[in-house]
């Protein structure tokens, strides 16, 4: 994925989620849209470099969105939630997904469950199916473990739910980390954020939902998800 003519800028604040107020280099603050809805601890450090990529459309109110944030002024992180799934999505029509390869349909945001969508749902040719959540990982908080969810979330914990009914039913369920964080080595859930979640998590385990995780490569052009990581 190309993310070319990106401006950097410095972060000033964020607030009521959506906005950014961020300096560029020349001085000019401006208000960016922020396209994530979550805490997003640990990637809003005071100060902390970020890009922005900049719309021509004279309807949108605003004309910035923030895309990417330097965090502990070292790794890059991504921070737009509507990128995962394409990234994902790419990885695995290109192979580079093992664990997902000998598909021949691939399709996106599928109705299944209660009133949910699936991120991706895989076919193979004799009609077995595969779902696929994605979930964005960004939480780095020590020696390169990163976590999820960084808040808690009760819609996670449904969507948890729904995959297991999915093996329960005969298909196969995935619940794929994207790790859009290049500090982040190894995945766990986050216990000390949301225990509900993670209770679920191990239940769902259990009863056969698969965990990947994959790190993203991150630069200030591109974006691709590449290499597998642990989950612990």
């Amino acid at each position: 994925m190309h993310i070319q003519n990106l401006i950097e800028g410095r972060l000033i604040k964020r607030y009521k989620r959506f906005l950014a107020d961020v300096q560029l280099s020349d001085g000019e603050v401006v208000t960016a849209h922020c396209p994530n809805t979550g805490s997003m601890k640990r990637c809003q450090q005071d100060n902390a470099r970020v890009w922005l990529s900049k719309s021509d459309n004279p309807k949108r109110k605003l004309a910035y969105t923030w895309e990417l944030v330097e965090v502990d002024q070292e790794y890059l992180a991504c921070i737009n939630t509507g990128y995962p799934n394409k990234l994902v999505g790419e990885a695995i029509a290109n192979g580079i997904v093992a664990e997902l390869t000998g598909y021949i349909e691939q399709k996106a945001e599928v109705k299944y469950g209660e009133k949910s969508r699936i991120d991706w749902l895989l076919t193979k040719s004799d009609g077995t199916k595969c779902y696929v959540e994605v979930k964005n990982v960004t939480l780095l908080e020590e020696d390169g473990l990163g976590y999820f969810p960084d808040a808690v979330t009760d819609r996670g914990r449904k969507h948890l739910y729904e995959l297991a009914k999915m093996v329960e039913e005969g298909h196969r369920a995935v619940l794929f980390f994207c790790v859009s964080h290049t500090g982040i080595q190894t995945v766990s859930p986050a216990r000390h954020i949301d225990p509900k979640y993670t209770d679920a998590f191990y239940e769902v385990l259990e009863k056969g939902v698969e965990v990947i995780a994959y790190q993203v490569a991150i630069t200030k052009e591109t974006m691709e998800v590449t290499t597998p990581i642990p989950v612990r």
